[in-house]
């Protein structure tokens, strides 16, 4: 009788394969191919000039083709994880995964080659043959013995990376989870036993690194579907196992194993028995890696031996051994600098990066894909999880460097860290842009208070300032709730010591605050009591408070709540003459470039004073991003042509702009597509004063405003920095109850910073 559940997952699983388009992937252009002209430079005769300057130095191919970012994937599936031999075929759908991985995790192109060849020396020639085309080979689901000739001859051979994932890549990541491991334990390579089970590929490759990372070749015990491998076999051995037989009179798994440090299982289900943990060291290391059903499952394991550590290839248990942490960075440092192979020195270097990086604060992108889990670094935390997005950065880098240092790369880097940071910047949209406002921060020192302290989204915002600037950031909160909180999450910062926390329950400022309120506020209807229940209870109005008095110099609110309760106790405490809320600006980073939107809080129907106020508010702060602002002034009516509410309100907007000469360029009223698209534009208003797209849309209600930001956050995949309260002097900052961790930490970057001005 079919299970109903297994049948559903299996037509998802079809379903995803088949639908919308068959398969995972797809080819697009990176150049226009819209006219006669693009045609010309694409293909005949521009294609030409390209082709003569790679003949007379090859090396330029990475310059005029795609192959210094292309990986091909190369299998004949014969041993195809959890599947065995299936043939060349039916490994696509394996082989389009492994693309899509590439792409996903490291942007590198690739492309999947299914070969019908079983005679390894025949696929090798095959694989040699396709070295002009590609930046690199990933060699995938090739059974052993096979896979080790296949590898030998085209590392021989080629000149470019050779790579059979299924051996280094499981080693790299083995190797990490093993540094951690016996950190954790107390212990170190060179004095452990490694009992392991399987001798195929990937079992092999892992001794070998292990041996690399310190462990001594006469403690490690190999064990196979025959038993021990000792010297004098001669059944199911290879060459490969023959390096690790023992000279022993033991035999099974059970003889060996007492003693063992560590257990290294890639051989299949329920091979460990129990009995057989208690046998081994005090705290023990188990990886037991066979899939889909491990050696032993962690519950079993732990029946006799608690304390045991313990690894698997499954999704569903803490610390699963997965290649994705390692091959799509491996390949994407060897092919920055032009690396004409993978060596020693920068496996080696991938698995320091991957190790070290678990052992850092857990990045706040990792906790929220995988929410619930501890990701603290500890035995049910070895290593990272896939997607914490600072592995590009750590292990490309790491890796990029040992291929410098070892003297394979043919085209080093000049900066190790601005690489490091431009690989950051591939996957924190937000990177590149804030880098500017990140470095006027790093020039100043200012304390930013955040109202809702005890939000973990704030208190990893706080740990990361302490990290990467020079602010210090002051929270309110109750001190045993943020201390849990930062534990949970496994944060390292400690009130007290790394920030200033203000407790509204018991802080010994509190009189001198409420009475500050009250001063402010009496002449508006507040009491004594009533400032007495604010400062213990409205949390935005204590920070307010604490700007006001100079305790801190910026105030971060509205992780929840609504914008404009937040703002109305913004503006009661430190609006002036000189400093009162004149809009808010968002930025929207979109995959076209940057879009600021501005008035999308704070004016529902603003004023034409308060249009041309949010226009030079707005091009301050684009400047801040180190960008020249054009401001387009939108509204339903274009150049004159409606007689409209908002078409009014914008010309009169623009009138006061002339006035001023503020200094910028700025048009309008217009449409948001005359704004964005210079050719229309020229034809609906020729001689306009902004050239090219416009970079700042102001609108003529908050209504307009807001939906096109959040359109663009939501259809067009646009990350918001913001929103940026403008006209307080940076005293205060109201963002959103969307916002990230990340997020937080970018406005905490621009309250860091003075705001210039130019008008």
């Amino acid at each position: 009788m079919t299970n109903k559940k297994d049948d559903r997952n299996r037509q998802n699983a079809l379903n995803y394969h088949e639908f919308p388009k068959p398969g995972k992937l797809e080819i697009r252009a990176t150049k226009p191919m819209a006219n006669g002209r693009d045609l010309s430079l694409a293909y005949s005769p521009g294609v030409a000039e390209a082709c003569i300057e790679i003949k007379e130095d090859p090396s330029f191919a990475s310059n005029y083709t795609a192959r210094g970012n292309l990986v091909a994937v190369v299998s004949n599936g014969s041993a195809v994880l959890g599947l065995g031999n299936i043939g060349a075929l039916a490994s696509k759908p394996v082989m389009e995964g492994k693309a899509v991985l590439f792409k996903k995790f490291a942007n590198i192109d690739c492309f999947d080659i299914e070969v019908n060849e079983s005679d390894p020396e025949k696929l090798a020639d095959i694989v040699c043959a396709l070295e002009p085309t590609f930046g690199a080979i990933n060699l995938e689901d090739i059974k052993a013995p096979d896979c080790f000739i296949v590898e030998k001859l085209c590392r021989e051979r080629m000149g470019i990376p050779v790579f059979h994932d299924d051996q280094h890549g499981t080693a790299i990541v083995v190797g990490a989870a093993a540094t951690n491991a016996l950190r954790v334990a107390g212990k170190k390579f060179e004095d452990i036993k490694v009992v392991s089970t399987g001798g195929g590929a990937a079992g092999i490759a892992c001794l070998n690194m292990l041996l690399k990372l310190g462990v001594k070749r006469e403690n490690v015990w190999l064990c196979d579907i025959a038993g021990l491998v000792y010297e004098g076999r001669e059944e199911e051995m290879t060459p490969q196992k023959a390096e690790y037989a023992q000279a022993s009179d033991l035999r099974t798994l059970d003889d060996v194993i007492e003693g063992a440090d560590l257990f290294l299982g890639l051989s299949g289900p329920g091979v460990l028995k129990p009995e057989m943990v208690a046998k081994m060291s005090k705290r023990p290391i188990v990886f037991a890696l066979a899939n889909p059903t491990p050696e032993i499952l962690p519950e079993e394991a732990r029946k006799l031996v608690p304390d045991v550590i313990m690894a698997t290839g499954r999704s569903d248990y803490p610390n699963q051994v997965n290649n994705v942490l390692c091959f799509p960075f491996i390949f994407r440092g060897a092919l920055d600098v032009g690396a004409t192979e993978i060596n020693d020195e920068m496996q080696l270097g991938c698995i320091e990066g991957i190790a070290a990086l678990a052992r850092e604060t857990t990045s706040a992108e990792a906790a929220a894909a995988y929410r619930g889990e501890q990701l603290t670094f500890g035995a049910d935390y070895l290593i990272p999880k896939p997607f914490d997005p600072r592995l590009i950065g750590v292990v490309a880098s790491a890796v990029a460097k040992a291929a410098m240092e070892s003297g394979v790369a043919t085209r080093p880097l000049e900066d190790l860290n601005a690489y490091r940071q431009k690989l950051d910047g591939s996957v924190f949209k937000s990177a590149l842009l804030m880098r500017p406002v990140f470095a006027a921060a790093a020039k100043a020192e200012r304390n930013i208070i955040f109202s809702e302290g005890e939000d973990e989204r704030v208190l990893r915002a706080a740990q990361a300032m302490i990290e990467e600037t020079t602010d210090s950031p002051i929270l309110i909160g109750r001190p045993d709730v943020i201390a849990q909180r930062s534990e949970r999450a496994g944060l390292k910062i400690k009130a007290g010591v790394d920030f200033e926390v203000i407790n509204p329950e018991s802080d010994n400022r509190y009189r001198d605050y409420w009475q500050t309120y009250h001063g402010l506020m009496a002449r508006r209807g507040v009491t004594p009591a009533l400032a007495q229940a604010v400062m213990r209870t409205n949390t935005t109005a204590i920070a307010a408070i604490a700007v006001h008095r100079g305790d801190a110099d910026s105030m971060i609110c509205g992780t929840f709540g609504q914008y404009l309760w937040h703002l109305n106790y913004v503006t009661q405490v430190l609006s002036t003459e000189e400093l009162h809320p004149v809009g808010a600006l968002s930025l929207m980073i979109l995959e076209d470039g940057p879009l600021f939107i501005a008035d999308t809080h704070v004016n529902p129907d603003p004023t034409p004073e308060q249009i041309a106020e949010t226009a030079i508010g707005a091009a301050r702060h684009v400047r801040r991003f180190g960008l020249e602002p054009k401001i387009a002034i939108c509204s339903h009516s274009q150049f004159g042509n409606l007689d409209c509410d908002t078409g009014r309100r914008a010309r009169a907007a623009m009138a006061i702009l002339d006035r001023k000469a503020p200094g910028f360029a700025y048009e309008g009223e217009m449409h948001i597509d005359t704004a964005l698209d210079p050719i229309l534009r020229e034809q609906t208003f020729p001689g306009s004063r902004i050239e090219g797209r416009a970079n700042v849309l102001v609108f003529a209600n908050a209504d307009a405003a807001s939906g096109v930001r959040n359109i663009l956050k939501m259809r067009a995949g646009g990350l918001e920095v913001g929103p940026i309260l403008m006209g307080m002097g940076n005293k205060a900052h109201i963002v959103t109850s969307s916002i990230t961790a990340r997020g937080l930490l970018n406005m905490s970057a621009i309250a860091g910073t003075p705001v210039k001005h130019y008008s």
